[in-house]
Order: C-alpha cells, then structure tokens, then sequence
C-alpha cells in the first residue's frame, strides 16, 4: 500500500466534483421539504435530467444546451408529482416513489440509443494566472461553470429563505399550511413552484453526472445518488449550509475510497464502495436520536397533503 500515491489537493478538487450533482439535487429538494412536501422522486428527476441533457448535448454537440434541456426536464417531471400530489392529493410517498420508478424506465428506453457514445467536452472556466496558484489554483480555480453555479445557488439559497419576504412565505407555508391560507398566501401555488424549483435542480444534476463527472451515458447511472441527496437534507437539518458541508463530505468519501483502491489499501474492494452509503446511514442514524431530533428544524407541515378550506 502506497498512501504516498494521494496527493490532497487532487483529492480536494476531486471532492468537489463528486460533490456537486448530489449538492444540487439537494438543495433543490430542501426548498421543496420547506414548503411541506416531501418527494421522493429525487433519483428519478435526475435519471431524467442526465438523459435528456446528453441527448440534447449529443444531438447540438453544446453541453450547456444540454444542460439547458435537463433543468427543463427535471423541472417537467417535478411538475408531474405537482399535479398528483397538490392538485389531485395523491399520496405523497407514493407519488414519490412512482416518479423514481417512472423515471428510471424512461430513461432506460431514451437512452438505449445514446450508449457508447461520448459528449461533447464542458471545458473549465479559465481564470488566468489565477489557475496557476499553487494549491488555491488547482482546489478554488480549476472547475466547470457548474460547480461554482452549485455554490452560487445555495448561497441565493439560504439569502432567499432567510432574508426575503417570498422565503418567508415558503417557510410559513412549510411550517402551518392551514395557517397560512389563513393569511392569504396561496398554498397550492407557492408549493407547486417549490416542486419545480426542486425538480430543475436534480435535473441539472443528472446533467453533470452524464456530461462532466462520468462523460457517457449508463442506464441507471445515477446509482442512488438521488436518495443520497434526500439523506443529506435531513443530515443537514433542512440548512442550506448544511447540505453543502454533508455533500462535501460525502463526496470526499466517495473520492477517498477510490483513492484507498488505486494505493493498493488491504480491504475488499467491495467495502471500500459501500463506504460512502454507510457512514450516510451512520449519521442518519445519530440525527435521529433524541439529541439529534431536537437540533433539527423539520417543517411542521412535511408531508401533510393542502385542503384549503370553505
């Protein structure tokens, strides 16, 4: 075993990322958790995000047009559970799960055309002199558009939700629908937005898996990165921060355990892949506990379908 063999500012830049398809996925699924629905449907928006971008990128050999295509995309197929859930009041978790199984399908028959084949390339931003810094170049300046426009969005996040008045009236329709119908604020609407906000974020995600983290296209290829994401907003107690703290460490994982396999580290490699989903499970875990519990800031109304009232 050659531990000399990792270098810590690849290891860094790498983590990033990995980091970033699941840190979009979710952020946009905590902004639907604060207005009180929860969807399951995450893996499944962003299964059809990363078909639909690569097919788009594919077919006008533009990634950004297929990056376009997935926000599209993700943001369709959210509306899909809008419809059942908040107009029709379908089950929530069911409703979930269908789109997840929905969107896997579908992707398959979409995709079955697009295998093999290589995308066009999503080059890096070019900061100058700036890329050449030791260390900050390679970790802070050496990425694609997309992984500052994760940060940028939980930034816009976190100052939307906490310092604007439509934030607020997500939270308090998030935290007492009843009560906020009471007020005037239209339930329906301001959740449906929140689904499609949620939808065009895990699309976009997908798109970065299949366009820059893993250029091809794989059915299935998403790999539980969508309920990986659902994980991280409950470990990141439905703080945008949060999540980007959670993503980070996840996707440091992910990359550390590669890293453990191409140094020849003494374990089956089948554990090293289990890592990153385990240790998702071990803080679950702990969050859950009566300690954890009381840290978090679930939405009071998570899950409780809207009847609007007279």
């Amino acid at each position: 075993m050659d531990l000399s063999s990792i270098n810590p500012v690849v290891l860094i830049a790498s983590l990033m990322v990995a980091a970033t398809p699941i840190l979009l996925a979710a952020i946009g699924e905590l902004v639907v958790e604060k207005s009180g629905v929860l969807n399951l449907g995450v893996e499944g928006m962003m299964i059809v995000g990363a078909v639909s971008g690569f097919a788009i990128a594919v077919t006008t050999q533009n990634p950004y047009l297929g990056m376009l295509a997935a926000i599209v995309a993700g943001a369709l197929v959210a509306l899909i559970f809008a419809a059942l859930t908040q107009l029709l009041m379908a089950n929530q978790v069911a409703s979930g799960l269908a789109l997840t199984l929905f969107g896997l399908g579908f992707s398959a028959l979409v995709g079955q055309n697009y295998v093999g084949i290589v995308p066009p390339r999503t080059p890096k931003l070019d900061f100058g002199p700036l890329t050449d810094l030791p260390v900050v170049g390679r970790i802070v300046f050496g990425h694609d558009i997309l992984v500052y426009i994760s940060l940028l969005i939980v930034a816009a996040t976190w100052f939307w939700l906490n310092k604007t008045q439509g934030g607020r009236v997500l939270r308090a329709v998030g935290e007492n629908h009843d009560s906020a119908h009471a007020l005037g604020y239209k339930v329906t609407r301001v959740r449906i937005l929140a689904i499609m906000f949620g939808g065009a974020c895990a699309g976009l995600g997908g798109a970065y898996l299949s366009l820059v983290r893993v250029p091809s296209w794989t059915e299935g290829m998403t790999a539980g990165a969508g309920w990986i994401a659902l994980a991280l907003v409950v470990f990141a107690s439905w703080r945008p921060w949060r999540v980007l703290a959670g993503a980070y460490l996840f996707g440091g994982i992910m990359v550390l355990q590669l890293n453990l396999q191409a140094a020849g580290f003494r374990i089956p490699v089948e554990y090293l892949s289990m890592s990153p989903y385990l240790i998702t499970i071990v803080v679950l875990v702990i969050m859950s506990s009566s300690r954890g519990r009381r840290s978090m800031a679930a939405p009071g109304s998570l899950g409780r379908s809207f009847h609007a009232a007279g």
